[in-house]
């Protein structure tokens, strides 16, 4: 999925470097989309380079050394094939959390409990960065500021959750 990541920014974004780029993805929280890293991203940005469906651009105003990238119509194509690839799927959403709960009887309460409370202090973490994000980024695209209020709604729930699981265990002990 990075790449598709990297076309449409491209495509948002014509001539930008690749730091410009990876700063967006981490900027807009693109990680609660796909999970990357800087390895990664430049690993699928010289991917997309050596298929042609990216290409090095001079940039008059630029005084270091930076690769500035332009989609090309190769890209264009790639992009359109990876909107669809991945805007037709749907997927379970899984946390790993759940394969935990599968063996919960057979783990000790208090661990557990020690486990749920890092879940809620994690999500909790989650939902003030996408919170930040909606407050700070007004401009941002329409479709977008819905996924991360959908996001939002669904971590707010799972906070609501882990905290039922909690009062469980509390009231089974």
């Amino acid at each position: 999925m990075i790449p598709l990541l990297i076309l449409g920014l491209l495509k948002q974004n014509p001539g930008s470097y690749g730091y410009e780029l990876l700063a967006l993805m981490e900027e807009r929280h693109y990680k609660y989309i796909v999970n990357f890293t800087k390895g990664s991203f430049y690993y699928n940005l010289q991917q997309l380079e050596e298929k042609q469906h990216i290409e090095k651009v001079d940039k008059l105003e630029n005084i270091r050394d930076t690769h500035n990238y332009i989609i090309t119509e190769l890209g264009d194509k790639e992009f359109e094939k990876l909107m669809y690839k991945y805007g037709s799927k749907t997927e379970y959403i899984n946390l790993s959390f759940y394969a935990a709960m599968l063996f919960t009887n057979e783990y000790k309460s208090e661990e557990l409990t020690k486990l749920i409370e890092i879940q809620i202090e994690q999500t909790k973490k989650k939902i003030f960065l996408l919170e930040q994000s909606l407050e700070h980024y007004e401009t941002t695209l329409t479709y977008f500021r819905k996924m991360l209020e959908n996001s939002l709604s669904h971590h707010l729930v799972n906070v609501q959750w882990f905290e039922g699981l909690l009062k469980d265990i509390r009231n089974e002990n």
